[in-house]
């Protein structure tokens, strides 16, 4: 069980060329890779993406990639003229519709990204394409080796989660059969208290009343289906893998057994064990919105 928050750094370096890659991951509902390299790398994007996905199906990713020459080979150096016209052109318009100080210098001009390019003569597409290949294969690898090792802290808080609701549900089950007795006295309590003594109450009656309330108020298959959900859940966390979609469905199920518990129940302590589960569900809800 693997969580989707992680974070690998890598790089691969030959005869002065080196490439530094960084993969920054965080929840999300599928796959989603963004990547921020320099415009040289851009045709590389399918191969960085089919490499990270070989390792990662849920996330957004981030994909970090710089690039450093400091080999002895000819450099040539090109302006984008029509670039830099464009940048000139909106400073101008800033300043006459603010009314501020054109400061826009020559040596601003050429920091600013892809105005001026550095390129080698021999940069060799197949030696850049290695040289990624292989960092991003070990960004990727050290990427899944955090993933892995959070994945196992989520993996032993769910467990204490799943072990706590168990422990709750017991206490539920417990106390259930008590209910129907207790409201059964509670009621011919009430009724002897508003007629006095002169009338007999009639027990048939009362037995209906307190058997309708039984029935009404029954949740033996609420706690039955809640339990096979806490098998369930402890089966597929065993297995592993890629079960964050799953266990986020059995999530949607233990609160919809628990709220039918809660609505159903007529009892001060059943609505306490009921508020527990819900606030113990709600913390493992949370842990699986990180799994993948």
């Amino acid at each position: 069980m693997k969580s989707m928050t992680g974070y690998g750094r890598a790089f691969a370096e030959k005869e002065g060329r080196k490439i530094v890659v960084e993969l920054k991951a965080v929840n999300h509902r599928f796959l989603d890779l963004n990547f921020k390299l320099p415009r040289a790398f851009a045709a590389f994007e399918d191969k960085i993406r089919r490499i990270v996905s070989a390792r990662v199906v849920r996330g957004h990713v981030d994909v970090f990639l710089t690039y450093a020459d400091n080999g002895l080979r000819p450099k040539r150096v090109d302006a984008d003229l029509q670039l830099a016209k464009g940048i000139l052109d909106c400073a101008e318009l800033l300043k006459n519709e603010f009314d501020l100080i054109n400061d826009f210098q020559l040596t601003s001009l050429m920091k600013t990204p892809d105005v001026v390019t550095v390129t080698f003569d021999d940069d060799a597409p197949e030696i850049l394409e290695a040289l990624l290949s292989e960092a991003v294969a070990e960004a990727a690898e050290k990427l899944d080796e955090m993933r892995v090792a959070e994945g196992a802290r989520l993996a032993a808080d769910m467990n204490a989660r799943i072990d706590e609701i168990e422990n709750v549900l017991l206490s539920v089950k417990a106390r259930a059969p008590f209910v129907a007795a207790e409201y059964r006295k509670k009621l011919a309590k009430r009724i002897r208290e508003a007629v006095g003594n002169s009338v007999e109450v009639d027990e048939a009656r009362l037995l209906n009343e307190a058997a309708f309330f039984a029935d009404k108020s029954n949740i033996d298959e609420e706690i039955e289906r809640l339990a096979s959900h806490i098998a369930q859940a402890r089966k597929i966390m065993a297995q592993g893998g890629e079960c964050g979609k799953k266990l986020d469905f059995l999530i949607q199920e233990f609160n919809r057994e628990t709220n039918t518990i809660c609505s159903k129940s007529n009892d001060l302590s059943l609505t306490e064990y009921g508020l527990k589960l819900k606030n113990e569900i709600e913390k493992l809800r949370e842990q699986v919105q990180n799994i993948e």
